[in-house]
């Protein structure tokens, strides 16, 4: 039992470690419209300040799965069935914007641009939104019979909970994003970012601290409240430093928000990993969801040996990519390819 409440922490971690990566990428391209006049500089600006990152960030969200479907092979057979429509529309999202990232330098055309430039926005946008309205109705619980067969239909899936529960998603990535681009890029961009950022706290902010209101009034436990308050006063005053261009303060504040609303969610959900609607008897638990013991044993050691060597990859990565992005530079890359688009992920 307590290797299973380790690697239910395991894959919180993992799945908040993945919102906190891919919300700037999430942010960064629902605003790349915004950023700059169609076919101009500045749009590549935006696509190259996580061009080095976007793709590595997204193996959270493979390893996450993974730790499910090897640790609770029950809770990752029934969400992932049960959440099928959801789920299918975020994968198709996601192979969409990262064939976009790739295509959209290949041809020197602007209706090829344009094209690629929607689904790098779509792409962005729709899972922004689905993941937070799926991990709304994993802790709100679903209909779901004594096998532990989700018998919701998709329809179920979109109440008001959840709907609320994917507009703070897409309102707090999209606020992520834009304190990411006045961090990591300069010029044209970073100002426009700064105002996006304002204007999408102008969201965020009622949004996301109606969602974990009623999420811990209804699901929560005494000990995820200073979660919740937490969450709320650490994006407030993460706008605060926006507005007074305090950009690396405003960074760590929208990334801490992210951590405290999904450890608000996860831990509102403990010791459940499903519940279910139609009869508490039938929600999936830790206890009765997770692998043998020898499973999560020889789990534990493979990630003690190779989760360090993943992160230090990973930071060196962000090291290495650490200065800004700007116009200039992309001019002058243009110029030196004799005025084509070249290089991977814009």
């Amino acid at each position: 039992m307590e290797l299973a409440v380790i690697w239910f922490a395991a894959i919180a971690v993992l799945w908040t470690g993945f919102f906190l990566l891919e919300g700037f990428d999430f942010g960064v391209g629902i605003l790349m419209p915004f950023m700059g006049r169609r076919h101009s500089v500045d749009r590549r600006v935006a696509i190259n300040a996580i061009g080095p990152v976007w793709d590595a960030n997204e193996v959270w969200m493979i390893t996450a799965v993974g730790a499910m479907f090897a640790a609770f092979p029950a809770w990752y057979a029934s969400v992932f069935s049960g959440f099928y429509v959801p789920v299918f529309l975020v994968l198709i999202a996601l192979i969409v914007r990262g064939v976009a990232f790739e295509y959209r330098h290949k041809r020197d055309s602007d209706r090829w641009r344009d094209w690629w430039d929607r689904a790098i926005f779509f792409g962005s946008a729709v899972p922004a939104f689905l993941w937070g309205l799926i991990f709304a109705n994993i802790v709100r619980g679903v209909a779901m019979d004594a096998d532990h067969i989700v018998t919701a239909s998709p329809l179920d899936l979109l109440n008001p909970h959840a709907l609320l529960g994917g507009v703070s998603t897409l309102a707090l990535f999209t606020l992520h994003g834009a304190v990411f681009l006045t961090l990591k890029t300069d010029g044209p961009v970073r100002v426009r970012a700064r105002r996006a950022a304002l204007g999408a706290a102008c969201v965020a902010v009622p949004a996301v601290t109606a969602f974990l209101l009623w999420t811990q009034s209804a699901h929560g436990g005494p000990w995820t409240l200073p979660l919740a308050l937490t969450a709320v006063a650490t994006l407030v005053g993460g706008v605060a430093a926006a507005r007074f261009r305090r950009e690396g303060w405003s960074f760590l504040a929208t990334a801490a928000t992210i951590v405290l609303t999904f450890a608000t969610l996860l831990g509102s959900l403990f010791p459940n990993v499903l519940p279910s609607t139609t009869d508490p008897a039938f929600s999936l638990t830790v206890a009765n969801a997770s692998s043998a013991d020898y499973t999560l044993t020889l789990m534990t050691w493979v990630a003690v040996v190779f989760l360090p060597l993943v992160l230090g990859y990973q930071g060196w990565s962000y090291w290495v990519f650490r200065q800004r992005v700007t116009g200039e530079q992309i001019t002058r890359s243009t110029v030196t390819t004799g005025g084509k688009e070249q290089g991977r992920a814009a």
